[in-house]
């Protein structure tokens, strides 16, 4: 799936509109979404990380800024903006903390940054979050009232929505499924930001199911992967992992089915607690999705270890599926989270 969702043309919209910006450590997406959610333009920019972060304000802004222009919008018909960023944050003061993969862009007040250069309200946001509410507002969530989002990447984010409302948190830390712990021995897996063990994102993440594999592999594992035992972590990645699969390879079902496992575990837990009636899977390393036949596998194994560990009526009373909107997930929901902000008023 495309970066973006099908653009509307201007004159099939419905004003108002809104903007969601998505940063990323690489890139920046940025969308205009009319009040039903149809995507009116979109644009990505690199996120220059090294530059930092007013650099990027700065570059957004006039991204926004021109779009606006070339479709002759003023501001009154575009009246706020979704921004959604990794990392550590402090919600109620729109700072970015320590962001781990944005390390020039710690400790910077981002949200009111922006709505200086827009002269606009920015409505800041978690991008796991971003992402859940894109898909409970147009994805697979758009029948249910509550879910979890947990996004498979080279960590493990979370978003969490309940009767309509994103967890954030006192400590704008709500949400975080990945740093669940799931294992409590001493010698519990390390998650990949150096930290955590024990955690969900130590187990079920793209750098988790590559340290498995290599793991595997130098105990003498025989698989179509040894080849790339020796080329480093950017050779052998979860995605050949899952290429591999596809080709029947013993070892890497075997990692995926275990990756499964863990899933199956850290869903167990936050189902039990917040009991939403759905589950869904998004992120990059969805092992081919529900196209896949091994993405099928992956999901029935987790749905498997989840009946296995809840009660029957919980199990047929939930649905574990993968998401909807892809890589439009975190620009959707940011722009959804804005007008959800600005509706109150309206």
């Amino acid at each position: 799936m495309p970066d973006h969702l099908p653009l509307t043309p201007l004159d099939e919209a419905q004003p108002p509109f809104f903007w969601g910006v998505d940063i990323g450590g690489t890139n920046i997406k940025i969308g205009l979404l009319d009040d039903t959610g149809k995507t009116v333009a979109f644009e990505q920019i690199a996120t220059e990380e090294p530059d930092g972060p007013q650099a990027a304000v700065d570059r957004v802004a006039a991204t926004l800024r021109r779009i606006e222009g070339e479709l002759q919008l003023t501001a009154e018909q575009v009246p706020s903006i979704g921004l959604g960023a990794p990392g550590s944050m402090d919600l109620p003061s729109g700072m970015l903390l320590e962001p781990p993969n944005l390390p020039n862009w710690w400790q910077f007040p981002i949200r009111d940054a922006l709505s200086q250069a827009m002269d606009r309200r920015v409505s800041f946001i978690n991008d796991a979050n971003a992402a859940a509410y894109g898909e409970f507002w147009l994805g697979t969530g758009r029948e249910h009232s509550s879910m979890i989002l947990l996004t498979l990447g080279t960590g493990v984010g979370g978003g969490i929505i309940v009767d309509g409302e994103l967890v954030n948190g006192v400590n704008s830390f709500g949400s975080e499924c990945g740093h669940i712990l799931v294992n409590s021995a001493p010698d519990a897996q390390l998650c990949v930001w150096g930290g955590g063990r024990g955690q969900l994102e130590a187990y079920a993440s793209a750098s988790a199911v590559v340290q498995r594999t290599r793991e595997r592999l130098t105990a003498g594992a025989n698989s179509q992967l040894s080849g790339l035992l020796g080329g480093g972590d950017s050779e052998l990645t979860a995605k050949k992992v899952y290429q591999a699969a596809e080709d029947g390879d013993a070892l890497a079902l075997e990692i995926i089915d275990e990756t499964a496992r863990w899933l199956g575990i850290g869903i167990t837990i936050l189902v039990h607690t917040l009991d939403p009636g759905l589950v869904v899977l998004g992120g990059a390393m969805d092992f081919g999705g529900r196209d896949s036949k091994v993405g099928r596998r992956f999901l029935e194994a987790i749905r498997k270890e989840f009946r296995e560990r809840t009660f029957e009526n919980v199990y047929e009373g939930t649905t574990l599926d993968f998401a909807t909107l892809a890589a439009a997930a975190g620009y959707v929901g940011a722009a959804g989270y804005a007008r959800r902000k600005y509706r109150p008023q309206h």
